[in-house]
C-alpha cells in the first residue's frame, strides 16, 4: 500500500475513535420545565439539638503552649496542648474517672471493623 492511502485509513481511523469521543465529553442537555429543589423541612419536635449536649471550647495560653480544653455538660474529657515547637497531643479521659491518657495521633489507633463476608 501507498503512503498516501496509509494516511486516508488513519485519519479515517482517528475520526471514527474521535467523534465517540467528542460527543461523550459534552455535558447532557437539560429537560425543560425544571425546578430548583425545595429547601427540607425542619427536624420533628422531640429532634431539636440540646445545647447541653454541645462540646464546650475553651482556649487558654499557658506560657508558649496553646491549651484546649474540652467539655461536655460541664465534665472535661479532652485537653488538646498544642506546643510553641513540636507537634500537638491530646489528652483524653477515656473512662470518665478523670485520669487522663496522652494521645499523639488522635484517631491513628482506630481500626475500621473488618469482616469476612465470602470465601472461594
Amino acid at each position: 500500500m501507498s503512503n498516501t492511502v496509509l494516511r486516508a485509513l488513519l485519519t479515517a481511523l482517528l475520526a471514527w475513535v474521535a467523534v465517540p469521543a467528542a460527543a461523550q465529553s459534552q455535558p447532557p442537555a437539560q429537560p425543560p420545565g425544571l425546578q430548583p429543589v425545595p429547601e427540607p423541612p425542619p427536624p420533628p419536635p422531640g429532634y431539636e439539638l440540646d445545647p447541653a449536649l454541645e462540646p464546650q471550647v475553651t482556649i487558654l495560653k499557658r506560657g508558649t503552649d496553646t491549651v484546649e480544653e474540652y467539655r461536655i455538660a460541664g465534665r472535661l474529657y479532652m485537653i488538646k496542648v498544642t506546643p510553641a515547637h513540636g507537634a500537638p497531643y491530646y489528652m483524653i479521659d477515656r473512662l470518665g474517672d478523670g485520669k487522663f491518657v496522652r494521645d499523639d495521633n488522635l484517631g491513628a489507633n482506630i481500626r475500621p471493623p473488618m469482616w469476612l463476608l465470602f470465601t472461594f
